[in-house]
């Protein structure tokens, strides 16, 4: 069968080592998903792959096994799913338009987790509105505290839910127990004067840890919602890295906004002869200097007093 793999793989099947034989790639954004698709994706598992499915790193699917023959018919078989995630496309019926920008990550959030200052599914799916499609090679992870186990420091953008938590002097015994549990499992941003409670913001994370050790309710998270924007990590041959942080203390509308003025910074700048019309963003970064994207991606954007932005940013990692 004649196939254009270029267009194949925009439609988000893969390449395989197999002739004649592709998989099929799900997007779940956020992480999460009705049960219910997951007997779609095990239909199409049975009735066109082999039988098996890959879970990606990603927290997507990869169904394996698919013949280019029957693409089309597994189009089909998507369509429920792809329209319940509200995942945008042109054509229903068609699949995916795009398969450049990755699916965005997640960790479970505050719907569960008691560490999670935010809902990172409800974010991640902003996110994938905002982004997708696009052919553009990008990498974006959410997670809900600085425990950070969606490893957001290995992304292009990683976003790290921080709260500003806010002290009731008249419900504080004294007992310390918020100032113990900083030292022993955060930064040590709390200290007892007076026998009330001091807090130090330019140590403190915002992980939220008083407010779940404190047993009279005297700490409480923030109504607003904060985050800690990281840039830039990545795994890869050359020089894999930790992302670093760019903006402390930020609000969701200007995440929003830089990740967007970043697409037009990389058309910019992108090496139009790169593998496959497709270059890590920083490597551009490296390439433009840090000042050149730092000018792109902040136009328009209006960060509030409390952000806290870096003026520069030097990455290290490991370089061959």
């Amino acid at each position: 069968m004649d196939i254009n793999t270029k267009k194949l793989k925009k439609n988000a099947f893969r390449i395989t080592k197999h002739r004649g034989i592709t998989a099929s790639r799900v997007r779940v954004p956020g992480g999460h998903l009705k049960a219910e698709y997951l007997g779609l994706i095990q239909e199409i598992a049975d009735k066109y792959g082999n039988g098996t499915v890959h879970m990606t790193t990603r927290q997507g699917f990869e169904i394996p096994g698919i013949k280019f023959s029957d693409m089309d018919a597994v189009n089909e078989l998507l369509q429920p799913i792809i329209a319940g995630l509200e995942i945008n496309q042109e054509v229903p019926g068609k699949g995916y338009t795009a398969a450049g920008t990755r699916n965005v990550s997640a960790c479970i959030g505050n719907n569960v987790c008691p560490y999670a200052n935010y809902n990172t599914t409800n974010f991640a799916k902003r996110i994938e509105k905002e982004i997708f499609p696009n052919d553009l090679h990008f990498k974006v992870a959410l997670t809900g505290c600085p425990n950070d186990c969606i490893k957001a420091r290995n992304h292009d953008f990683g976003i790290l839910g921080m709260t500003m938590p806010e002290y009731n002097r008249d419900r504080c015994i004294s007992c310390g127990a918020c100032v113990r549990a900083c030292k022993k499992k955060s930064t040590e941003a709390l200290h007892m004067e007076n026998y009330k409670i001091e807090r130090d913001h330019d140590k403190c994370i915002g992980c939220g840890e008083c407010v779940m050790n404190c047993p009279t309710g005297a700490w409480t998270r923030s109504k607003e919602k904060y985050y800690r924007l990281v840039i830039m990590g990545r795994s890869g041959k050359k020089n894999p890295r930790l992302a670093e942080d760019f903006i402390v203390w930020v609000d969701e509308d200007s995440i929003v906004k830089i990740i967007k003025n970043t697409y037009g910074y990389v058309e910019q700048y992108i090496d139009k002869d790169a593998p496959g019309g497709k270059e890590h963003i920083g490597y551009i970064v490296d390439r433009t200097g840090f000042m050149e994207f730092k000018k792109w991606v902040l136009e328009g954007v209006t960060l509030s007093d409390k952000a806290k932005l870096k003026e520069n940013i030097y990455w290290s990692g490991v370089k061959y």
